[in-house]
């Protein structure tokens, strides 16, 4: 298994997804903060400073990431929905995690505001027209997406970061 990929490396969706496929999605976007809070539960703070792959981040960097990087998504969201194909801005993750706040903050921040992002993440993607899920959004990395796309690559992140998780204690015996 590649330790860097748990659930495989996202793939941009070619054709329009269904209402299904939508819906799905928009599912384990909602279930993201309570995977992520039973992933991380029980862990001594060592435990979560151990790096779940040989140069990789530790489970606080992980737990921690994941709402700056849906905060991040859900305002690209919001530009694609309310500009013309706007271009989004990258930044630099691995300096993030590096920031004091990554260290200095307790845990349970970072959870209530996973929670408290998705839950109006999900009422917005619950909201959404055809016409909408169609809109568009230039990605240096990926190129022009579409929302429904975007969808496809924020509910893939919650799935791949949570299980760095949840792969590293099954590896350590930590359940």
């Amino acid at each position: 298994m590649d330790l860097r990929y748990p659930v495989g490396a996202f793939s941009k969706p070619a054709g329009t997804l269904s209402q299904m496929e939508r819906k799905s999605l928009i599912a384990d976007v909602a279930e993201t903060p309570e995977r992520l809070r039973r992933a991380v539960g029980g862990l001594s703070a060592e435990q979560l400073d151990v790096p779940y792959r040989p140069d990789g981040w530790t489970s606080r960097q992980v737990a921690h990431h994941l709402p700056d990087s849906h905060m991040y998504a859900f305002i690209r969201l919001k530009l694609a929905l309310t500009e013309t194909e706007p271009t989004i801005k990258l930044y630099d993750e691995a300096e993030w995690a590096k920031l004091p706040d990554v260290r200095e903050t307790p845990l349970e921040t970072s959870l209530v505001l996973l929670d408290s992002l998705h839950r109006r993440w999900v009422v917005l993607w619950e909201s959404l027209s055809e016409a909408q899920f169609a809109r568009t959004l230039r990605h240096p990395d990926f190129g022009i997406m579409r929302v429904d796309q975007l969808l496809a690559q924020y509910a893939w992140h919650g799935r791949h970061h949570v299980a760095h998780i949840t792969s590293l204690r099954e590896r350590r015996g930590w359940n």
